[in-house]
Order: structure tokens, then sequence, then C-alpha cells
């Protein structure tokens, strides 16, 4: 027993361990997970678990798949897909049919797997894994469209593509004589109608309790958890696999309904998501033998390069003729679809059966799954920035500041962070706050920042940090405690002077975000420096002109608000207490003008090289 639960401990600390070193290095987290599942499975022998956890090994890798969807479930609102709602469907289907047709096709021709095993191949292979999407998705900062067809598609065609090859595995025996026609159809029936109501019925009804108070908030995540696994369960019995439907179905209900706390429910499941993940991929991949793996062939390449380069695109292609779509979004759409822990746990469960009822491509199958997750999650993974960045389908390089009160001063930084080529938009509620940053030509936000309207319509990807300056600190440090799980904490920030206010003023530490100005400043005192006077500099620095100069040819009143490192990132100051700018970078300082008596009138001083970023 000792030995099973550091065996488990290993695998979470190998996960966690992954998806660090991967968000480091700036790699897809499913390539270093995949290495480790197979350094600690196949090349070791450490860990086996079919030997190690028995029979409840297929269960459990059932139950997480279950919470993975679910959880994926609660990302998708259709207020995020009204342009892009007819080409997912599109996608999906017809484009998820002429993938399980394709690919059966080149499991038999070009694989040389028998028609029942080529069939229940194909139907797998249509899902293309929300675990290995979302990650990418992250890191490569797409564009909101095609972002979010690929974002729907994952999940919606994980239980979809599990069902067809329920649907196909159900035929087959039908075609064995092991079963009626007739008695196929009704499974079938009752197992989509039961997925649809129960799965939209549970989730209204957990709305309704949530939102009238009926949970309290503490017990909410474990509630959903706990729905989740019974649905998942009672749906399997009347037709396995179907429960992956059923539980989306109800994520998705969720996501659309009007609850309040949904937002801290479905961070707390991020955070278990991951786990998951990161468990799973490493718990499939250390199930592999060498058998397994020695039984792929110059058959399974030719397959998988099928399957990829021409099956899956021009699937797409055909399905999205006549679609909004410009062909470069139908070429990443068409390219972008990584295979998952769905797919390798789908096949797992359909490849034994198969074995079982005599049919001996059983094996290969899981064999031709893994080298197609692997080959996806390789070539995909590293080719989706760069593509994207090719076809002009990304946002942005690197992130710039969203930009929250207008006002005198927050014009005045914007329109120089616009001359820096940093990305920049001013959000406000107020119209008559925003009409110097309008006639500025400085792209505004017109409405409530906390509202669900700019959630959807704000696209969050291009904004690296966040600023909030409004005259109201507790306002600031309610949009900065709630941009911080999205932005990330470090890149939050706020204006304001906490320094000579009471305990019984001031807010708590956990709020808010980083006072932007030590000693702070209000937003009041800034628009009055602005009129005195006060300019925004932005200074590089070079071999001749260094840090110490910067900071010895400034008034002791300047205050450097952050630099521009050279690839674009940007570098607050208030963050980097500990750091300084270096050679080539782009200060960007808030200073006071400059007296005459001040300027240096002998040939011999250094100049002060007040620049835009060039």
């Amino acid at each position: 027993m000792e030995l099973i639960a550091m065996k488990i401990a290993a695998i979470g600390a190998a996960g966690i361990a992954a998806q660090w070193l991967a968000w480091r290095l700036q790699l897809p987290a499913i390539v270093l997970l995949l290495a480790a599942g197979f350094a600690m499975g196949p090349a070791t022998g450490l860990i086996d678990p079919v030997r190690d956890f028995g029979e409840i090994y297929k269960p459990a890798v059932g139950l997480a798949v279950a919470i993975i969807l679910f959880e994926g479930g609660l990302t998708l609102n259709f207020r995020e897909i009204r342009e892009t709602s007819q080409t997912v469907r599109r996608v999906i289907f017809p484009g998820g049919l002429f993938v399980w047709i394709g690919a059966a096709l080149a499991a038999h021709y070009a694989g040389g797997l028998s028609w029942p095993a080529a069939i229940i191949l194909g139907a797998v292979l249509v899902v293309t894994g929300p675990t290995v999407i979302m990650p990418l998705l992250r890191s490569a900062k797409l564009k909101s469209r095609p972002g979010a067809i690929l974002r729907w598609e994952a999940i919606i065609n994980d239980p979809i593509g599990a069902l067809y090859a329920v649907v196909a595995f159900e035929v087959f025996l039908v075609w064995q004589g092991a079963t009626s026609a007739a008695q196929i159809a009704v499974d079938i029936a009752v197992a989509f109608a039961f997925a649809i109501i129960a799965g939209y019925g549970l989730g209204r009804a957990l709305a309704w309790a949530f939102g009238r108070g009926h949970v309290p908030d503490y017990l909410k995540a474990p509630v959903l958890f706990a729905t989740v696994i019974a649905l998942f369960a009672l749906s399997n019995l009347l037709l396995e696999e179907s429960g992956l439907l059923t539980v989306t179905i109800m994520g998705i209900t969720l996501a659309n309904s009007r609850i309040a706390s949904l937002t801290e429910v479905r961070r707390f499941k991020e955070t278990v998501t991951i786990l998951l993940v990161s468990g799973l991929f490493i718990l499939l991949t250390a199930a592999l033998d060498w058998p397994t793996i020695r039984s792929l062939d110059w058959g399974a390449a030719a397959f998988v390069a099928l399957l990829l380069f021409v099956v899956r695109p021009l699937a797409v292609f055909i399905a999205t003729i006549g679609s909004p779509l410009s062909w470069q979004e139908r070429l990443l759409v068409g390219w972008i679809a990584p295979r998952g822990i769905v797919a390798v746990a789908v096949i797992g469960l359909f490849g034994t059966s198969l074995v079982n009822l005599g049919i001996e491509d059983g094996t290969k199958m899981i064999a031709f799954t893994f080298a197609v997750v692997v080959a996806s999650i390789i070539l995909h993974g590293f080719s989706l920035g760069p593509l994207a960045r090719r076809l002009g389908l990304r946002s942005t390089e690197e992130p710039g500041l969203l930009i929250v009160g207008g006002s005198r001063w927050t014009t005045a930084l914007a329109g120089k962070l616009h001359e820096m080529d940093v990305p920049v938009r001013i959000s406000d509620p107020n119209w008559n706050h925003l009409s110097e940053a309008r006639f500025a030509s400085i792209p505004v936000h017109y409405g409530e920042i906390l509202s669900e309207h700019a959630h959807h319509h704000l696209d969050l990807n291009r904004y690296g940090a966040l600023l909030a300056a409004t005259d109201n600190d507790a306002y600031n440090a309610l949009v900065c405690t709630d941009f911080g799980p999205d932005i990330g904490r470090t890149n939050i920030f706020q204006i304001g002077d906490h320094s000579q206010r009471t305990e019984r003023q001031t807010l708590s530490f956990t709020l808010g975000g980083k006072q932007l100005f030590s000693p702070g400043l209000e937003i009041h005192e800034l628009d009055r420096r602005v009129r005195q006077g006060w300019t925004f500099q932005s200074t590089r620095l070079t071999d001749e002109f260094t840090h110490d100069d910067f900071v010895g040819t400034r008034s002791v009143d300047t205050r450097v608000i952050l630099w521009r490192k050279p690839g674009g990132r940007l570098v607050f100051a208030a963050a980097a207490a500990d750091q300084k700018p270096q050679k080539n970078d782009v200060i960007l300082s808030f200073a006071p003008p400059r007296p005459k008596k001040d300027v240096p009138a002998a040939s011999t001083a250094k100049p002060v090289p007040d620049l835009p970023d060039a």
C-alpha cells in the first residue's frame, strides 16, 4: 500500500513539474507530460497502471475524463460564438463525419487494419482534445474567432467522437450476431434522450439552487463534483461512454446560466483539471508496453501522415465552404487538431473489447492512436504559434496594457505607449471620460469593465498587464481582484495613496493590485501634474547612455513607470524592485518640466535622449 501511495505521489510530482517546466521554457506542456509518462512507464517500468491499480484503473480514468469535459463545458458561453456558431456547427457536423470516413479509409488501406478496427479507430479520432487545445491556445494568443472555433470544437467533439465509436462498436456486435439491431437502436435512442434531458435538466436545477441560495458557497464545488460523477456513472449504465456527452451538456447549460458564483467555481475546477490532465497523460503513456510500440510500422506512419495532412484539412475545407472564415482561418483550423486523453482512454476500452471478440487489430488500434497523439501534439504544438503569426491570426507579439479609467493622465500615458507601438486601451463607462482619448485616436472600450459584455468582447489576450486608475480606490481594488486570476497577480496595478490611511481605512492586502507609485499618488494629483507640464518620456538605454546616466540626468521627482525589453515585454518598476533596465531597454517615465536653468549649456554635457521607441 505504501508503495502505491509513493507511485501516486510520483505521478503528481512529475505532472506538476512538467507543467512548470513547460511554462518556464515556453513549450507545450503535453509534450513534457508524454515524455514523463514514457520515462516512468515503458523506459523504466517504474509504473504499470494496469498492474499497480488493477480494476479501478479504467473507471478512474473515465471519471477523470468526465470531470475534464464538464470543466471544459463550463467555459463555453454561447455569447462567445455568435459570429462563429454556424462555422462551429459545420466543423463538428458534417466535418466530424468527413474525418471519420477519411480516417477509416486511411486506417484500412494505408494502415492495414481490418474494417471493424478501422471504422472504430476513425470514429475515435474525430475528437480533437480540449486537454491539449486549451494550453496551446493559452500560449498561442490567437484572435478571438479561430480560437473560439478550436475551443468549442475540441470540447464538443470529444463526447461526440466517443459516441461515434460506441455506435460503430454496437453495429459490429449486430454484424457478429451478438445482439439485435432493434435493441441497439433502442439503447442508443434512450441514451441520447437521457443525455440531453438529464444534462440540461440537472444543469438548470443546479443553476436555480445556486442562484436562490439553497446551496452555500463552500458546498457548490463539492456538489458539482458529486453530481458530475453520479450523472456520468448513471448515463454509462444505459450506454457505454454516453456519460461524456451528458456531463458536457450539463457544463454548457451551467455556463450559459446567470450564476454570480460560477467564476469562483470554474477557477477551482480549472485547478483540479490541471492536476487530472497531468496525472492522466502520465498514466496513459505509462500504460504502453514495448510490444505495442514495436507494432508500429510504415503503414502506421502512412496512416498518421494521411490523417494529419490530408483527411483533417480536407474535411474542414469542405465543411466550411461558404462560411465567413478567411482562407487563413480555414487553413489554421484545418491543420490544428491535436488528440489527447479522451482518444487514448476510449480506444483502450474498445481495443480490449475487440481483442476479446477475436479481432487481433484491437491492440494495433491502441498503438495507432498513441502515434497520432504524439505526432499531432508535437507537430501542432510547435507549429501553432509560428503558423498563426505567419497567417496574421495572432492577436499581438507581446501583450500590452489595459487601463481602467479615463482621465487626462491616463490619456497621456496611453498616448505615449501608443507611440511606442505598445498595445493599449482605455476602458470607462463614462463617455465623457473617453473624449480626449478618442480625439487622440487611442483605442477605447466604452462600458463597464466588470460586465459580462466586456468579458466576451474585450480580447484579454492582447493585454499582459492592467492598471486601475479611477478616482475610486475601492473600485480599483475590485477590478484588480477580479482580473488577477486572468492576467496574473504580478501584472495587476492600481494607483492611490494608502500610506497615510489608518488600518480601518485600508483594504486587505489580499485585495487589489500592486501600487503603481511608491509613495502613492491619487488620480487627481496626477491630473494636476499633467496640467502643470509633467510629461511622459521614453528613453532608450545604450552603451553610451546607461541606466546610471539616466538617473543622473533626471529630476529626483521623476517616476519610472516601466521599461520595454527589446522583444516587446513590459517590465513595471513597481513589480521589479530588484531589477533595473539594461542596454536597449526603453524606459517610460513621468517627469516634471525641466527648468530653463537646469538645461546644460556646456558642449561636454551628455545629451539626454528623450526619444520615442524606434
